[in-house]
């Protein structure tokens, strides 16, 4: 089934698209994260061009987060006041952001930029997932359990000025952390496409200290307005958001959800974890060897 995409100015195959969005939606069920992190490099993979595959994986990932919000807000699941912190850090960021992409896009580097960001974020964060799922299949293998990492914020974040009580996060901390935290977020939904919790859920575990109860809740919350104004702001400035493409993705990635989520309920969760981490490292190391590989067009002309 041909449809045609207006902003990529390529026609592709719906099933296709609709089953890497399905893809990624079985992610976010079995693993509980947005899965935007994937969806972009897939889309690349396929043959869109990186600027249209990363604002139009966050037009997405903003309906995709609609649902997760509601659900988490009905066992009162998301702390409000922090993710109100961090949705005006993670706009800030996202305008920054915004510059960054058309400096990038003016040059001429933007799908080199977008390509090394994948390599380094995926490549770190899988790695670190890697050992963390063998160290727990290890230890559950010899019969010895993990000891239960201590909820604490970093040293830095107890250092800053001007604390505000974060009750349903446990938190009396200075606004400032979460705020930067939101910031650089910003900044990376906008130049990479993604949500932002698989970055964001272990900062706001290891960094702020926040009670497990409300994290995921409150980095849902913080993705649904940050991909909300990134998607505006691409939009208006990059304009290479093809709604096309997003309602495509939109559409499998609802589907998939479903069938990840009865998938996670009977699997092991350290199984889980290793298999998230070798598909993240499998896509980084696809997205290096693309790096160093002759393109098929040297040269490509597109109106500024």
């Amino acid at each position: 089934m041909d449809v045609y995409l207006p902003i990529a100015n390529l026609s592709v195959d719906g099933i296709v698209i609709v089953a890497l969005g399905a893809l990624t939606g079985i992610l976010s069920g079995l693993f509980g994260v947005g899965g935007g992190f994937l969806t972009t490099p897939l889309l690349i993979f396929y043959g869109i061009p990186p600027t249209v595959a990363a604002a139009s994986a966050a037009t997405q990932v903003t309906g995709a987060s609609v649902s997760g919000v509601l659900a988490h807000n009905k066992r009162d699941g998301v702390d409000y006041r922090m993710g109100a912190v961090l949705v005006a850090g993670g706009v800030v960021g996202a305008m920054f952001g915004a510059v960054l992409f058309r400096f990038f896009q003016s040059i001429g580097q933007i799908d080199v930029i977008i390509n090394v960001l994948y390599v380094l974020m995926l490549g770190t964060i899988g790695s670190l997932m890697m050992r963390e799922a063998l160290d727990s299949i290890m230890a559950r293998r010899k019969g010895s359990a993990q000891p239960a990492a201590r909820r604490r914020h970093h040293p830095l974040v107890a250092a800053l000025p001007y604390r505000w009580r974060f009750y349903r996060s446990g938190l009396y901390i200075s606004p400032l952390a979460p705020l930067i935290l939101g910031l650089l977020v910003g900044v990376l939904t906008m130049l990479m496409g993604v949500g932002g919790g698989f970055m964001l859920v272990p900062a706001m575990l290891y960094i702020l200290g926040m009670s497990g109860k409300v994290v995921v809740g409150t980095s849902l919350f913080n993705i649904l307005f940050v991909t909300m104004a990134t998607t505006m702001t691409h939009a208006l400035t990059t304009k290479a958001v093809d709604l096309v493409l997003a309602a495509l993705l939109l559409v499998g990635s609802v589907l998939g959800a479903q069938f990840g989520t009865k998938i996670a309920l009977k699997a092991r969760p350290d199984l889980l974890r290793l298999i998230l981490a070798a598909i993240v490292i499998a896509v980084a190391l696809r997205m290096l060897f693309g790096l160093g590989i002759q393109p098929d067009e040297i040269y490509t002309v597109s109106p500024l």
